[in-house]
């Protein structure tokens, strides 16, 4: 059960749509609000560097505008929460970013961040250094939220049988009763008798919901670019699939299909542990 959701946030526009659907599924799940907002250590400690004898400009005026900025980010996260009637604090702190991400989120039970954030008109086809850090070193189910994203529409699950895909339906029939919205199940088999025992096997977890449940499959191509494909055809408000595939060690590269799936979405991922 989610009744904590840890929100990070940078300050941007970007890191705003996250802080909204970060905020408004808190709401509809009956959780409180950790939000966080980090001072980047390399930013903070860039200008101590010698510049080849060139006279930086003052350390501290750059460290308190970092940590307005900072302190800024938080009462805007709070100002939500506190709108939507949601329990929630915020903190500051300094460091590297996906580190102190990972470590606060111990005691959350999803985390929410941003996909583009700050330098989303700079970002090439990888996503930024701290999402990927964060989904590869926590524990946690994460929630990246690309920008534009909306807390509305169908869950699709993608679902390959694989323990990680699992943890994946599980979350996803928390989601559905929640936010009373239908699932579709994607699943993805070139070969078409596992096809209809993995339909078998979600069945039975997702069997019992109140709300409608919808089947598609597919044989033919990329399955990280079918699974996109396929939310933005049912317009679908959240994407549930499991960190980890059945073959586990190409989600250590981003040609992973978690990893390249948040890449691309421009639906929220949500991935499962």
């Amino acid at each position: 059960m989610i009744s904590t959701i840890l929100v990070a946030s940078d300050g941007s526009e970007a890191s705003s749509v996250a802080e909204r659907y970060g905020v408004g599924l808190a709401g509809r799940l009956e959780a409180r609000v950790l939000g966080l907002s980090v001072i980047e250590e390399r930013l903070a400690r860039g200008l101590k560097d010698d510049g080849l004898g060139v006279m930086a400009p003052s350390q501290e005026a750059f460290a308190a505008y970092l940590k307005s900025r900072a302190e800024a980010t938080c009462r805007r996260l709070s100002e939500k929460a506190r709108a939507a009637g949601i329990e929630s604090q915020c903190e500051t702190a300094q460091g590297i970013a996906d580190d102190l991400i990972v470590e606060r989120g111990q005691h959350a039970d999803l985390l929410v961040l941003g996909r583009d954030g700050q330098h989303k008109e700079f970002r090439t086809g990888l996503i930024g250094s701290t999402v990927n850090g964060v989904v590869r070193k926590t524990g946690k189910s994460v929630l990246v939220v690309p920008d534009g994203a909306q807390l509305s529409g169908p869950i699709m699950l993608s679902f390959d049988g694989s323990p990680g895909s699992r943890l994946a339906a599980a979350l996803a029939v928390e989601f559905a009763k929640k936010l009373s919205e239908p699932v579709h199940v994607f699943v993805d088999s070139k070969d078409k008798g596992r096809a209809i025992a993995r339909f078998d096997e979600i069945r039975s977890v997702v069997g019992a919901l109140p709300v409608p449940v919808r089947e598609i499959s597919s044989t033919l191509g990329r399955p990280d670019v079918k699974v996109v494909d396929s939310a933005r055809e049912v317009r679908a408000g959240l994407i549930v699939m499991g960190a980890f595939g059945r073959n586990r060690i190409t989600d250590y590269f981003l040609g992973s299909n978690s990893a390249a799936v948040i890449r691309t979405s421009p639906i929220a991922v949500l991935v499962a542990r």
